[in-house]
């Protein structure tokens, strides 16, 4: 089976560097699927489950915000953050989510947009930490 470069980048450096069968991504459109020699095309990525495939095993990865770029049979994304699916405390993240339901829960009854909106995205955080924590073991 042909295959793609993957890199994933974040501001820590590499996360990823591979060649790999297929890559699924959350987009800010959609979730999209990439195959080897795809045509070229950018897309932002929203916080979600980047799904990757080497030889017919799939990889994990919690990524939030960034942009993605595919060219020259090479997929490469940029994100503010990248975790494996196996380095994912699932515990830790369900608290997470508690708090950040809470905080969301606090900001609507106060009408504070700032906080609403730090509030959705750590909530947007933890669930993709636990589909991807879950998914992974």
């Amino acid at each position: 089976m042909a295959t793609i470069e993957l890199e994933v980048v974040t501001p820590s450096g590499p996360v990823v560097s591979d060649d790999v069968d297929i890559v699924t991504a959350p987009g800010y459109g959609g979730d999209f699927g990439v195959l080897a020699n795809h045509a070229n095309f950018l897309s932002t990525i929203k916080t979600g489950e980047l799904v990757y495939k080497i030889d017919g095993k799939e990889s994990y990865l919690m990524v939030s915000g960034g942009f993605c770029e595919v060219s020259n049979n090479k997929i490469t994304f940029i994100v503010e953050s990248a975790e494996s699916g196996a380095d994912i405390d699932v515990d830790r993240a369900l608290k997470a989510k508690e708090r950040a339901e809470k905080r969301l829960a606090q900001a609507k009854g106060q009408q504070e947009k700032l906080n609403e909106a730090r509030a959705q995205a750590a909530l947007q955080r933890a669930l993709a930490r636990i589909r991807v924590g879950e998914r992974a073991n």
